[in-house]
C-alpha cells in the first residue's frame, strides 16, 4: 500500500533587503524630527540659532500634525525651561504662540491647549509675570481695543474675530487651580467673552455676527451654565438681543435675501450661518464655511466605518469624551425646522408693522 503524499509549500524568497533605505510616510518632515529625537538635554535644541527659530518650527510642526501634541508636548516644555530664563524671552515665547493662534486657521484650539500645558510645566516666573499672566496681559490689549475693531474694515475685524475665538477656546481649556486645589475656569475670561459679545452685537453687520454666533456655539452651554450659578440672566438677555437683531430692518439677516427666494452662498452671506458643526480626526471643529469643508468632510465619511461603538441613531456607547460627532445632524428636525420657519415669518411679520 503506497505512503500518502504530504503536500509540501513553495518556499518564498523574499526580495526585501535588509541593506533598504529607511521608509518614511509622505508629509513626514525628518530635519524636524531629527531636531526632536532623543538627545540628552543639553543639545536637545542644537542647529536653532534662537528662541523664535526653535518655537515657531514646533508651531509648525503642530499645526501640520497635531496629533503629535501628547507625545512632544512634554519635551517641548522640557526644553523651554533650559532656554527661556528671562523675562524678555518669556514675553517672546507669549506672543510668538499668541500670534500662531490668532494667525492660523484652525489652531486656536491647539493654541489653547498648549498655553494650559505650559501655564502648569514653565519653570520661569519672573517679577512681571507667568506664563498665563503674561499671556492674559496680551488678550487684555486686543479686548480693549473691541469697540474700534468691530467697527474697522474687513481685515481688522477679521483679526478681531480670530483673537476672540482663541479667547473662548482659552476660557474652556485654561485650567486655573483654586487655594482648595480645585480646578477652576478662568473667571476673568468669562466676564471677557460676554463684553466681547456686547461689541460685537452692538455693531451688528454681518461678520460680527457671525462671529458672535460661533462664539456662542463653542461657549454657550457652559457660560450659560457660569452665569446661572451667580444668579445672572446674562444668556436671556444675549438671546433677548439676537431677536433684537433679527428684527432690525437694518440688518440683511432679515431683508438681505427674500423668503420666497432660494438662498444659496451666493446670494446669502449668511448660508452657512446655522450649519452644524463637525470635527476632524484630531478634534478641530470646522462647518461648511470652510474652505477645505470638502476634504474634511470626506475624511469624515470615511473614518465612520472606524467607530463600531455608534449605532445608526446616533447612539454613544463608548462612553463620554468622544469629540468626533458632538454636534452632528445631516438633518434638522421636522418639528424644529417648522418651528424656525414659523419664527422667521413672525419676525418679518412684525418688522413690517
Amino acid at each position: 500500500m503506497a505512503e500518502p503524499q504530504v503536500a509540501v509549500a513553495p518556499v518564498v524568497t523574499s526580495k526585501l533587503s535588509v541593506k533598504a533605505p529607511e521608509f518614511y510616510p509622505s508629509g513626514y518632515n525628518q530635519n524636524f524630527n531629527q531636531n526632536f529625537a532623543e538627545s540628552s538635554f543639553e543639545d536637545r535644541y542644537d542647529g536653532y540659532l534662537t528662541l523664535a527659530e526653535y518655537v515657531q518650527d514646533f508651531l509648525n510642526h503642530l499645526t501640520e500634525q497635531p496629533g503629535c501634541f501628547e507625545t512632544e508636548i512634554e519635551q517641548f516644555a522640557e526644553t523651554l525651561n533650559g532656554w527661556v530664563t528671562a523675562d524678555e524671552a518669556l514675553q517672546e515665547l507669549v506672543e510668538l504662540i499668541y500670534q500662531q493662534a490668532t494667525s492660523v486657521p484652525n489652531f486656536s484650539y491647539m493654541g489653547a491647549r498648549l498655553c494650559n500645558y505650559l501655564s502648569h510645566h514653565l519653570t520661569i516666573s519672573p517679577q512681571s509675570g507667568n506664563f498665563r499672566q503674561l499671556l492674559l496681559q496680551r488678550c487684555r490689549t486686543e479686548y480693549e481695543n473691541r469697540d474700534e475693531a468691530t467697527k474697522g474694515d474687513e481685515t481688522t475685524r477679521k483679526q478681531f474675530h480670530a483673537f476672540v475665538l482663541f479667547l473662548a477656546e482659552l476660557y474652556l481649556n485654561l485650567e486655573i487651580k483654586g487655594t482648595k486645589g480645585q480646578v477652576m475656569r478662568a473667571e476673568i475670561l468669562q466676564e471677557g467673552l460676554r463684553e466681547l459679545l456686547n461689541a460685537l452685537f452692538s455693531n451688528p453687520v454681518d461678520s460680527n455676527l457671525i462671529c458672535a454666533v460661533k462664539l456662542l456655539k463653542l461657549t454657550g452651554s457652559v457660560l450659560k451654565d457660569a452665569w446661572k450659578e451667580k444668579g445672572k440672566n446674562d444668556m436671556e438677555e444675549m438671546i433677548q438681543r439676537i431677536e433684537n437683531v433679527v428684527l432690525d430692518a437694518n440688518c440683511s439677516r432679515v431683508h438681505g435675501t427674500s423668503l420666497h427666494t432660494e438662498a444659496t452662498p451666493e446670494n446669502d452671506p449668511n448660508y452657512f450661518m446655522n450649519e452644524p458643526t463637525f470635527y476632524t480626526s484630531d478634534g478641530v471643529p470646522f462647518t461648511a464655511a470652510d474652505p477645505d469643508y470638502q476634504e474634511k468632510y470626506q475624511e469624515l465619511l470615511e473614518r465612520e466605518d472606524l467607530f463600531p461603538d455608534y449605532e445608526e441613531n446616533g447612539t454613544d456607547l463608548s462612553g463620554p469624551g468622544d469629540p468626533y460627532f458632538d454636534d452632528i445632524d445631516d438633518e434638522m428636525d421636522p418639528e424644529i425646522e417648522e418651528a424656525y420657519e414659523k419664527f422667521c415669518l413672525e419676525s418679518e411679520h412684525k418688522r413690517k408693522q
